[in-house]
């Protein structure tokens, strides 16, 4: 079942249910679906890539006004961005953990033959590519640098 499929489903539940939360987080994430299918052109489908490329933004951008809210000691906004970014992980695949993530840079270090932070652009490049929804770029950037320096 595809994403746009999975997340047609899950709003028709949380209507019936009358999940305010996870309705207006479904219903989010079907208009940033639509609005990149209509920008490449009617009747496009997007694949599995370009849908994690989707929910790993909208991810960001929860995180990003979740930070912003308790900055500003906005609980009652914090907690909407809070359910609201639950929803979303949801159709994101498990996030991998520290020791994970090491492991896995330090495999693509020794593959590439990365030396210094000179040759960053390379496991990076090949890092984000494999490692999209699982790692955020500024989490996988500290971490090659740390291990390359």
């Amino acid at each position: 079942m595809s994403l746009s499929q999975q997340i047609a489903t899950d709003l028709k539940e949380a209507m019936k249910s009358k999940d305010k939360v996870r309705l207006e987080s479904l219903r989010s994430i079907k208009s940033a679906i639509l609005l990149a299918q209509t920008e490449k052109g009617a009747g496009a489908s997007l694949n599995e890539e370009e849908e994690l490329k989707i929910l790993t933004k909208l991810q960001k951008q929860r995180k990003d006004s979740l930070a912003i809210y308790e900055e500003q000691n906005r609980e009652d906004l914090a907690a909407e961005e809070r359910a609201q970014l639950a929803v979303i992980e949801t159709f994101l695949p498990q996030a991998l953990s520290e020791t994970e993530l090491e492991d896995y840079l330090k495999k693509v270090i020794a593959e590439t033959g990365a030396e210094s932070a000179k040759d960053m652009g390379k496991v990076m490049g090949r890092a984000s590519k494999d490692l999209a929804g699982r790692a955020d770029g500024k989490t996988i950037s500290a971490k090659v640098r740390a291990l390359l320096s």
